[in-house]
């Protein structure tokens, strides 16, 4: 793809290359990244709609909504806006929560292919660091990638090697207007204290090798994480062939939900490990077989004799056996090779 010749930041190539043509949505919040973001698609010439989720917490929140509207209106843009007040406890996960609930429903009715997000180096250490702390491999450490599939859309990252302190110079050169959300100079939340106390000096001073260190570990996961062999697949439920490795049958549990838009917590993942058997965030069955791994969701159903004795046949698990039956997917599973053996 040719550049602009007055093109200060390159954008991850294989991204763009997964933009073009396609229909766009771009989470957007008039900060430092997203901001740039926005306009470095513009000069690519890539075409997009923006998202913003107005939480009401600050006073500030409401003058950005209306610049998200005004920017995107000058550009023949939609934006896409919902307003949602939120308080309590746990504000980053209930935030976060919101925020893709809303992009998904996006992604539905409009039928966008790719979720466009703007997290960028400085955020990508900063959870490599976090999960570094909780005890992790490279494949949590590096746990994002310009490109990750999800089940109706791929989830896409243009920035995910560029400094954060390149995007505030690229719009402070080009006059561009953004926000700062003071809240993330507060460090009582446990992410803004990883950027300010550890990840901060990291960056400014070796920000280049930071950028190669995590395109190598990102590579090495294609090889430390085999894709799931899948036995059969219908709707929100698949099953795999479990691997010997139990740490990689947890990661690969992981990614599946992940791509269903549930994010396992640590506890979580040791329990599933530990029960072989667990329904998560009362959403999702997880079940390790003996020679292969079950997920789904959790569902409850008065299920007929006949039918519960079809699955005992064909050694279906108990917790799953709701979901086939709600879903009528026992007639499609049964004719499988694995099952009619």
């Amino acid at each position: 793809m040719k550049l602009p010749q007055n093109k200060t930041i390159s954008l991850e190539e294989g991204a763009l290359e997964a933009l073009e043509g396609r229909k766009n949505l771009l989470a957007f919040s008039a900060g430092v990244d997203s901001t740039a973001l926005y306009h470095l698609l513009k000069e690519e010439g890539i075409d997009f709609d923006i998202a913003l989720v107005n939480y009401k917490t600050r006073i500030q929140s409401d003058e950005e909504m209306h610049y998200a509207r005004k920017l995107a209106d000058q550009d023949g843009k939609t934006a896409h806006i919902l307003e949602y007040p939120l308080k309590g406890s746990d504000f980053e996960s209930q935030a976060r929560k919101v925020r893709y609930d809303f992009f998904g429903s996006l992604i539905g009715e409009y039928g966008y292919e790719n979720l466009i997000t703007a997290h960028q180096l400085d955020d990508l250490l900063e959870w490599g660091l976090m999960q570094l702390c909780k005890g992790c491999g490279v494949a949590e450490f590096a746990g994002m990638e310009p490109l990750q599939k999800r089940e109706n859309y791929t989830l896409v990252r243009p920035l995910l090697f560029i400094p954060k302190a390149e995007l505030e110079k690229y719009l402070k050169a080009k006059d561009i207007r953004y926000f700062v959300d003071e809240s993330n100079l507060q460090t009582h939340h446990t992410r803004n204290l990883f950027r300010h106390e550890a990840a901060a000096f990291l960056m400014k001073s070796c920000p280049n090798g930071i950028a190669r260190s995590f395109r190598y570990m990102i590579e090495d996961k294609k090889t430390l994480l085999p894709n799931p062999k899948i036995i059969f697949h219908n709707g929100d439920l698949v099953c795999f062939d479990r691997p010997e490795s139990e740490t990689t049958a947890i990661r690969q549990i992981d990614k599946l939900l992940k791509e269903r838009g549930y994010l396992l917590s640590g506890a979580q993942k040791r329990e599933i490990s530990r029960q072989k058997s667990a329904v998560v965030g009362g959403k999702w069955v997880v079940v390790i077989e003996e020679k292969d791994i079950w997920i789904c969701p959790y569902v409850q159903a008065t299920m007929p004799k006949e039918f519960k004795e079809r699955c005992r046949k064909a050694k279906i698990p108990k917790t799953v056996r709701p979901y086939l039956f709600k879903t009528d997917s026992l007639e499609r599973l049964l004719p499988t090779p694995f099952f009619s053996s």
